[in-house]
């Protein structure tokens, strides 16, 4: 009897896990909640910084008889161009504008209809593809987006010219991996979460 008590004391009780297992799972809860609230800092930090820089754009780039999702096309477009023309082809096509504006193709065409009306980009016939279009950005389109541009470039000099060198580097690196993040995940799911697409995505 008493060897039984003794071997049935060193025994972990029923339902009380060993003293190692324990430590395992409150140190992965540990983890679990250090990581759920970097997830919410880094959400709302990002959230926050959107909405002042859409505030900062609407303010800025509505000043040149152009609208933001204009200027986003219009920056598309000169940036396509140039790395295009680097390789010895030029011109954009649409679904490549749709896809830099994360626009779907019918939306992206009449936003390249408004530049066209203002004499910002141009349309010609692809000469790879016969049923497709070449954009390009006009002089006075290039124009305009470099003021733009030169205009946004002095209000980022200002916020960084308080960081130490190595922090603003870091803040240049961080914000790439943070995008290509971003891209690999988000860009691949569907827009609504199970269970909204009846409401969401029918309402765009």
């Amino acid at each position: 009897m008493q060897r039984s008590a003794a071997r049935a004391a060193a025994l972990p009780l029923t339902g009380e896990p060993p003293a190692e297992a324990s430590f395992e799972r409150d140190a992965s809860f540990e983890r679990d909640a250090s990581f759920e609230r970097d997830a919410l800092a880094l959400h709302r930090s990002l959230s926050e910084l959107m909405r002042m820089l859409q505030f900062r754009d609407r303010d800025r780039i509505c000043c040149h008889d152009i609208s933001v999702t204009q200027c986003y096309a219009l920056e598309a477009l000169v940036q396509r161009t140039e790395e295009k023309g680097k390789k010895g082809s030029g011109g954009c096509t649409l679904n490549e504008l749709a896809a830099d504006l994360y626009l779907d193709k019918s939306t992206a065409s009449r936003v390249v209809d408004s530049l066209v009306a203002k004499g910002y980009a141009a349309r010609a016939p692809n000469p790879e593809d016969g049923r497709a279009v070449c954009l390009t950005p006009t002089a006075p389109g290039r124009r305009l987006y470099a003021r733009i541009d030169a205009e946004l470039l002095v209000e980022a000099r200002a916020v960084l010219a308080d960081f130490p060198p190595d922090v603003r580097r870091a803040m240049g690196e961080l914000m790439r991996r943070l995008h290509a993040a971003a891209a690999a995940r988000i860009l691949g799911d569907a827009c609504c979460p199970p269970g909204a697409a009846a409401q969401g995505c029918e309402a765009r």
